[in-house]
């Protein structure tokens, strides 16, 4: 018979696997079969606003035929704690399932994006009006990594101590020409951040079914070789980036070798400089 300690174990368990439900903070971790060397940890923190949790993560290898892929993730929902949610439970099977993607895994993932934004859309009565950035990547068989994002959660990967971003931030005001050709605007009063239409501070996103017509959700795609001077790379909500460079990241954790351990004190650095947002983020280490 379990004792009360490991049903208490096994209920934290269930809790985890159920990251973004709500609770104050969440944690992970895990490493590739197929490379000793790649770890990964995650830990996500509640904001202080007065919305429940409504970062999502995916953070795990699994093998697929002959190889292994990590696919790591953070969907951070505005309006929605069902989008996000949505988002980790589908689009990378959308991706996966593209039958181009050992081809040509770019272009899969544009796919994936754009059917699964389609099936947000056409499912709005039951998901709600709300909507989600992404930011995901994919390691495959731990050499190469394929990076795709649509709002402002960010991927930076570390070279010899240098921080490189691989995703693009996708402000209103970077894009007002192309929100204005769709016949929408970008606000900016003073006080406030930009955004579309006075209410999105992102300029592309998953759902938004009444911004849609101004928004995009066409990622933007990039591909990283992982060589012999490649670190770590960490991905983050912008509850992260609002109060940290890149490079103030990287240095943080360049020197803390469990991935974990890493994820948090970054989480913990962000609270400590008042970020009020949720705040979540995966370190992937090589």
């Amino acid at each position: 018979m379990a004792s009360g300690r490991e049903i208490l174990h096994k209920m934290k368990e269930k809790v985890q696997e159920k990251v973004g439900l709500g609770s104050t903070a969440e944690s992970g971790k895990g490493k590739s079969t197929a490379s000793k060397n790649i770890k990964h940890g995650y830990h996500l923190v509640e904001g202080k606003s007065l919305h429940p949790m409504e970062d999502y993560v995916v953070a795990e290898f699994k093998h697929v035929g002959d190889s292994e892929v990590g696919l790591f993730a953070i969907f951070d929902g505005h309006l929605s704690q069902v989008i996000p949610d949505y988002l980790k439970s589908h689009l990378f099977d959308n991706i996966l399932n593209e039958p181009d993607f050992w081809i040509e895994p770019e272009n899969a993932i544009r796919k994936g994006y754009r059917i699964t934004d389609q099936d947000i859309l056409e499912k709005a009565v039951d998901l709600g009006q709300g909507g989600s950035t992404a930011v995901t990547t994919i390691l495959i068989n731990g050499q190469k990594l394929v990076i795709a994002n649509v709002g402002d959660s960010r991927a930076v990967i570390c070279k010899n101590g240098e921080a490189k971003q691989l995703s693009v931030d996708h402000e209103p005001t970077t894009e007002k020409e192309s929100i204005e050709n769709r016949g929408g605007f970008v606000s900016n009063f003073p006080g406030d951040v930009a955004r579309v239409d006075e209410q999105l501070a992102v300029a592309r996103a998953f759902g938004d079914k009444s911004l849609k017509e101004h928004l995009s959700s066409e990622p933007d795609v990039t591909v990283e070789i992982i060589d012999d001077d490649t670190e770590l790379l960490i991905l983050a909500s912008d509850g992260l980036w609002k109060v940290m460079t890149n490079q103030e990241a990287v240095d943080a954790i360049r020197n803390v070798k469990d991935a974990w351990s890493a994820a948090k004190l970054l989480t913990d650095e962000a609270v400590m400089r008042n970020s009020t947002d949720d705040i979540s983020c995966i370190v992937v280490t090589f």
